[in-house]
């Protein structure tokens, strides 16, 4: 089974919930400490092998583009300062991985984001992930799912078990357990209503797909809202093919929305090694 070398990123999604934040700065560049949250997915996804990354963006996404890009002025006046420290940090982001941007012209949901990167993909195994979902683990979270594909050669989903209450923002499996932590999908549901899903088992933002889902998703009219759902992909999918899922092992947050975020921040902060203890008094202090 060859490696997933290729990884989208769909990033043209408009951050509504963070309005007005996101009004003129696109949502991903929102920082987590000292670095903007699709720094952290990107990193994950290269610490996993992947080699060439794919952004698909929008208007107004023009920052993300520039962070991953070399900036002259920024690296001339680091180098007049002497800031031998910071300069080599703004290189290395520049250099990480190999970034192409496509664009995403009207916001026609996930499953037509993904469409839009057919051409760069080809006819590759690929991963998708989700750049306002973050993952803290000891084995990066698409490398958990790469194991599984190198195994199987097929389709793997990443899945967390959701609280009742919340499982109607994601898309659901129903499933036929493998082993622990592995299980062959055997439907899916975009969003389905408490007592309608089939399992307390979410879809979250990691996928890897084969390249029979580009097929599919060209023949889907959007749905209800217009949109092109890559749920709903996946589930004329497991007509053709298996797929199958892993259950995440680490914590996630869902740093697209304004708790997650903050969550976020406060607990990666904590596990910084030149903030963390400072921190920490400084929670401990409060008395709000």
């Amino acid at each position: 089974m060859a490696k997933v070398r290729k990884a989208v990123f769909p990033v043209a999604g408009l951050g509504t919930r963070f309005l007005p934040a996101t009004k003129a700065s696109p949502k991903e560049m929102l920082p987590i400490v000292d670095k903007p949250m699709i720094q952290y997915v990107v990193e994950e996804a290269l610490d996993s092998g992947i080699q060439d990354v794919i952004m698909v963006t929008g208007r107004g996404k023009r920052a993300i583009e520039d962070h991953f890009d070399i900036a002259v002025e920024l690296e001339m006046l680091l180098k007049e300062k002497g800031d031998s420290e910071a300069l080599k940090e703004v290189r290395e982001i520049a250099e990480m991985v190999s970034v192409f941007y496509v664009r995403q012209k009207e916001p026609l949901g996930l499953g037509h984001a993904v469409l839009c990167a057919r051409d760069a993909i080809g006819e590759e195994d690929f991963a998708v992930l989700l750049g306002d979902d973050l993952v803290h683990s000891d084995t990066p979270c698409l490398q958990q799912l790469m194991n599984v594909h190198q195994e199987l050669g097929c389709s793997v989903l990443c899945v967390e078990r959701m609280p009742k209450e919340e499982i109607s923002g994601y898309g659901v499996i129903s499933y036929e357990p493998v082993r622990e932590g592995i299980c062959k999908v055997t439907g899916l549901v975009e969003k389905p209503s408490p007592e309608e899903a089939p399992s307390d088992l979410a879809i979250i933002g990691r996928y890897i797909l084969t390249p029979m889902v580009f097929n599919i998703l060209q023949d889907m009219r959007p749905g209800a809202k217009g949109e092109i759902q890559l749920t709903d992909g996946l589930q004329k999918l497991l007509e053709h093919q298996e797929i199958y899922a892993c259950e995440l092992k680490g914590k996630r947050y869902d740093a697209g929305s304004k708790l997650g975020f903050l969550t976020a921040t406060v607990e990666y902060a904590l596990r910084k090694e030149t903030l963390g203890e400072e921190f920490r008094r400084y929670l401990k202090s409060l008395n709000i």
